[in-house]
């Protein structure tokens, strides 16, 4: 199990700073750290984290637009794209 300091470490290496002072981090990078996402995942959503879905993008139409529109929508599979800190999350 990962420890607190441990977790802010990763989250301070891996987010980026928004415009609004808070914090960003893409669920990808967080997924690369292996086995430790549930753990850190938990720990962004209790100091105030928010999971971003991606977007529903705009029907392409076309012949073949639905196919494509479903592909999208299995591709994201529910899942957050990133999360979105407060900026007092790391303090």
């Amino acid at each position: 199990m990962i420890d607190e300091s441990s977790i802010r470490e990763t989250i301070d290496r891996l987010a980026r700073v928004d415009a609004k002072g808070g914090r960003t981090i893409e669920r990808a990078a967080l997924v690369a750290e292996g086995s430790d996402f549930g753990a850190i995942e938990a720990w962004i959503l209790r100091h105030g984290g928010e999971p971003e879905l991606a977007g529903a993008a705009a029907r392409s139409g076309g012949l073949h637009g639905a196919r494509t529109d479903a592909g999208r929508q299995r591709a994201s599979g529910g899942a957050p794209t990133r999360y979105l800190l407060p900026p007092d999350a790391l303090s």
